[in-house]
């Protein structure tokens, strides 16, 4: 496990200093480090501590500000590697972009080229939480890298239609994130009340999720071992994204990609109509 993955967003800075102090004793090159930019976290002007209204366990005098113009991004980027103490990030994403594509396909991928062509940054591209813009993105810009969050799951492929095909075809890698959609597929089985995309999932997921967990466990397996298996089984998804708490979940979350299901596993689920959209 050597990709890690934050961003000023997450705790109004605090995941990269805690991610900075962690790696600190590592030699640097042996991990992938991943930050986002378009957020700012600029002072408060009221300049209060208070706690964060974006649902993090934090209090703070900073706020967020969207910011993809160029000195935003060449801003978001010095204090990122301020705050985790390195002199480059291996990979920069545009951090869910979605009411900014003006902005963030012209000034704001320009910066990241420009970042990248100095070796501040060694991969740009961008994150969210949709596939149809980050196609754009791919079919557009000059990137490497998109990071799709809750699209191509063992519940949602929907990026395969439009997104995965075309960064096959133009050579833009893919890193699939929130892979157990919000916590739906992260149990052996799924109960009434669990999350999906943020939210309580409705009744119908939760009965496919447990007919998925079904099969799964005929074939020796467990849901959320094919739910991290599942979208490494395309050639143009180069990595997985998992959100761990604590030891326990990292422990797990490794037993649970080493015990990596049968391939008998993914025909008897498309038989049974439970992959695909």
């Amino acid at each position: 496990m050597n990709l890690f993955d934050t961003a000023p967003h997450y705790g109004l800075g605090l995941s990269e200093r805690r991610l900075g102090a962690a790696l600190a004793s590592r030699p640097r090159e042996e991990f992938v480090l991943s930050s986002k930019v378009g957020r700012l976290l600029v002072e408060d002007p009221e300049g209060e501590e208070r706690a964060d209204d974006d649902g993090f366990a934090v209090t703070t005098s900073l706020r967020r500000r969207w910011d993809f113009s160029r000195d935003g991004i060449i801003r978001c980027v010095e204090e990122s590697l301020r705050r985790l103490g390195t002199d480059h990030l291996d990979i920069a994403y545009l951090h869910d972009p979605d009411e900014h594509w003006d902005a963030a396909s012209t000034s704001g991928v320009d910066a990241l080229i420009e970042l990248r062509g100095q070796g501040v940054v060694r991969a740009i591209g961008a994150g969210m939480n949709q596939s149809a813009m980050l196609a754009e993105f791919v079919r557009r810009c000059d990137i490497d890298i998109v990071m799709v969050a809750g699209r191509y799951t063992l519940l949602d492929q929907s990026a395969a239609d439009d997104l995965l095909p075309l960064a096959a075809e133009r050579g833009v890698a893919v890193v699939a994130a929130a892979i157990y959609n919000s916590g739906l597929l992260s149990r052996d089985r799924p109960v009434e009340g669990a999350r999906f995309d943020y939210q309580e999932a409705p009744s119908a997921l939760v009965q496919r999720a447990a007919a998925i967990a079904d099969v799964c466990a005929e074939h020796g397996t467990t849901l959320p071992a094919a739910a991290i298996a599942f979208p490494l089984r395309a050639d143009v998804v180069t990595s997985v994204v998992i959100g761990m708490r604590g030891t326990e979940q990292v422990t797990s979350t490794i037993a649970r990609y080493d015990a990596a299901p049968p391939d008998a596993l993914w025909a008897d689920l498309e038989s049974r109509g439970l992959l695909g959209n």
